[in-house]
């Protein structure tokens, strides 16, 4: 079984992470289109949000951009001005 986000079939097919029956995108192209910078913000504040890291994962690999795997799957770290003191 694969790792894919699966987007609710709510009819909406023009989902970018959307695939067909043989778990292809079906707007390869709109991910391909994206440049490496833009890629990563829609990751990590945009649509990509609601996926896991597992399915980030597999999305970037399947998109061949593996190389912003940890870009995207880092950990935010905050400043030490913005933590918490308790």
């Amino acid at each position: 079984m694969s790792a894919f986000y699966r987007p609710p079939l709510d009819g909406r097919v023009d989902d970018p992470f959307m695939r067909d029956g043989d778990d292809r995108l079906i707007r390869r192209s709109y991910w391909l289109d994206l440049s490496d910078r833009s890629l990563i913000q829609l990751m990590t504040q945009g649509i990509g949000t609601r996926l896991t890291a597992d399915e980030k994962r597999a999305h970037l690999v399947d998109i061949r951009r593996a190389h912003l795997i940890e870009p995207v799957l880092a950990p935010e770290i905050l400043p030490p001005s913005a933590r918490r003191r308790d």
